[in-house]
């Protein structure tokens, strides 16, 4: 079978990584957690150009109600990041197939540290401080695809938060939404050709 793709894009933070894990301990309770990155996420994806990923997440936690300080914290514990249990395993078997590239929104520190939690090997890690915007700004996404000399329809991306649906969705990039944590679209967001909440069937998509 000829395959379809080229190579595959992935989302680090959510798509790969169990970050919501060091949000709630950081935080001190799943729900407080959850709300920080909630608010994060909103902080970021409505940021546009970039401004430090530091002082966003600071204001996310003093928008609800935690201190400015765990900013800091959560930075701290980026080396202790996990990746979803298949992730390796999927990520190993398509490295023999395709080159593989992150965007992600967070600082060029940090997001080399969390692309290291993954155990493989990237061709390019675009982040949001590289691109000089946040996803969903398209220039994050061409900057990666131009890196892997890739046209845009014949690239995969591996989402994780459902607001790089709108990023992909204006380039034509084909998109799986990796929902592990089972997260709510926003209803004018695109609906992707495959929404999961595991890894593991990248491998039949992709092979």
């Amino acid at each position: 079978m000829t395959c379809r793709h080229d190579a595959v894009l992935f989302d680090l933070l959510t798509a790969l990584l169990d970050s919501a894990a060091l949000w709630n301990r950081v935080a001190g309770d799943p729900e407080a957690g959850r709300r920080w990155r909630m608010a994060y996420l909103r902080n970021t994806y409505g940021a546009g150009s970039y401004r430090a990923y530091e002082t966003l997440v600071a204001e996310a936690a003093e928008a609800v109600g935690l201190p400015r300080r765990l900013a800091c914290d959560l930075a701290a514990g980026y080396g202790e990041l996990e990746p979803w249990s298949e992730a390796p395993a999927v990520l190993a078997a398509l490295q023999c197939l395709l080159p593989l590239g992150i965007v992600t929104n967070c600082s060029e520190e940090l997001g080399r540290i969390a692309a290291a939690r993954t155990g493989a090997d990237f061709a390019v890690i675009v982040t949001a401080e590289r691109a000089g915007f946040y996803k969903p700004h398209p220039r994050p996404y061409r900057i990666a695809l131009d890196a892997l000399g890739v046209a845009a329809e014949r690239c995969l991306f591996v989402a994780g938060s459902p607001y790089d649906l709108f990023g992909t969705g204006s380039l034509g990039i084909p998109t799986y939404w990796h929902n592990r944590l089972g997260l709510m679209a926003p209803p004018e967001a695109p609906t992707p050709p495959w929404s999961e909440k595991a890894l593991t069937p990248l491998l039949s998509i992709l092979s």
